[in-house]
């Protein structure tokens, strides 16, 4: 492919995902130097992403972006097609996608070459977005059925003292306060309000 400008690769790795390795080597087997290849770990729930927003102030009309595979844009449907429609028709980036080169964008492609890659896309985007909903919802459920069977999550509750549930009813009729309680069990207030709370729903 003729390149009229720079290329440049991106590669992101969450921090909890180290293998940006496989990235760097898809990059240089494309023929790209360290030095033109840019390298972000960002974690899933902080997406600033700062390294790839400087990239996009380097970006020209006329530059070339390799990435290993589109869900490097961003991390779900609609933040993937924003960004391919910031790179490909604001800023006539050329995109270069290693995993699916029938979605690699540029100025030789004809009208139904750029029709089947935006239209290709759109389906992979909503597929991984698909599958990422689709990972939490399991997840949501089997938290749902392991509390049904009654296992319990987090710090198993704190053994109250002796004379917890006599201090709770004095509490509860207003004779002493929740702070009083504690200091008296050896526990916070904070401790004896949650487990009256506990007890409660008993």
């Amino acid at each position: 492919m003729q390149k009229t400008g720079k290329v440049y690769g991106y590669v992101r790795v969450s921090t909890r995902d180290q293998n940006e390795e496989r990235q760097l080597i898809a990059m240089r087997e494309y023929g790209l130097a360290d030095s033109q290849i840019v390298t972000e770990k960002q974690s899933g729930r902080d997406f600033e992403r700062p390294k790839y927003r400087q990239l996009l102030k380097k970006l020209k009309s006329g530059d070339t972006l390799v990435i290993k595979s589109i869900d490097r844009l961003g991390r779900n449907y609609e933040e993937i097609l924003e960004q391919w429609r910031l790179l490909t028709k604001e800023r006539q980036v050329s995109l270069v996608v290693l995993d699916m080169p029938l979605l690699n964008s540029g100025s030789e492609r004809d009208l139904t070459g750029t029709l089947i890659a935006d239209i290709v896309l759109q389906l992979l985007s909503y597929v991984a977005q698909t599958e990422r909903e689709n990972i939490r919802q399991r997840q949501a459920e089997g938290i749902a059925a392991a509390k049904a069977r009654g296992v319990r999550f987090g710090h198993p509750p704190m053994d109250m003292p002796e004379g917890f549930e006599e201090l709770k009813r004095q509490w509860t009729e207003g004779k002493i306060t929740s702070r009083q309680a504690g200091k008296l069990l050896g526990v916070s207030y904070q401790t004896f309000l949650r487990r009256v709370k506990g007890a409660g729903k008993k």
